[in-house]
């Protein structure tokens, strides 16, 4: 009987922290970013993403009112990484734009907990700066959960930021949604 309920007590600890760590990762969409690619592309899909043609995981559908791209990326086939791209390209004023009004309403969200001020100057010619300075222009949050033993270093490992893409004179937007839990850290070097 005691060896019963010392059992029952490991497999306790063991959900209890399966369920903390699974809750302490990063979600897109309400989706923990953990599990393998082919739970989450099925998560996706329950979202409304359809797979793109073609491709080896490729999605698309609508985020935060654009069409989007979303790629699943894995490490040691466990997903490390959602990254989600503008399908549609713009010009250097709407992207400069699009850039800001992102950084404004990640700053106005509660979820989120930014760095600093990272807009774009009205002024910047993000095209000269990138083409001749080969300047980045990214913003970085860490996404809060609101769990009981939340602190700072762990929201470091629910990393979101996004940055600009230019392709022949066009821009567009990649966020990234990251669970550094698993990215990789050296461990196949």
């Amino acid at each position: 009987m005691k060896k019963l309920f010392l059992l029952f007590l490991v497999l306790l600890t063991c959900v209890v922290s399966y369920g903390q760590e699974v809750s302490s990762v990063t979600r897109f969409l309400g989706i923990p970013i953990d599990g393998t690619k082919a739970e989450m592309i099925s998560k996706l899909k329950d979202k409304g993403f359809t797979s793109v043609p073609e491709t080896d995981g490729m999605l698309e559908g609508e985020f935060n009112g654009k069409d989007v791209y979303v790629i699943v990326q894995t490490n040691n086939r466990k997903v490390w990484r959602i990254a989600v791209m503008d399908k549609n390209k713009c010009d250097e004023a709407q992207i400069k734009i699009n850039f800001n009004n992102l950084c404004y309403q990640f700053e106005n969200n509660s979820k989120y907990l930014g760095m600093a001020d990272q807009m774009i100057p009205e002024s910047e010619d993000i095209s000269y700066e990138m083409t001749v300075n080969n300047k980045q222009y990214q913003a970085s949050y860490c996404q809060k959960l609101n769990v009981e033993g939340d602190t700072p270093s762990s929201m470091l490992n629910r990393l979101v930021w996004f940055t600009i893409n230019r392709t022949y004179g066009e821009y567009c937007i990649s966020l990234f949604y990251e669970n550094r839990y698993n990215m990789a850290n050296g461990e196949d070097l």
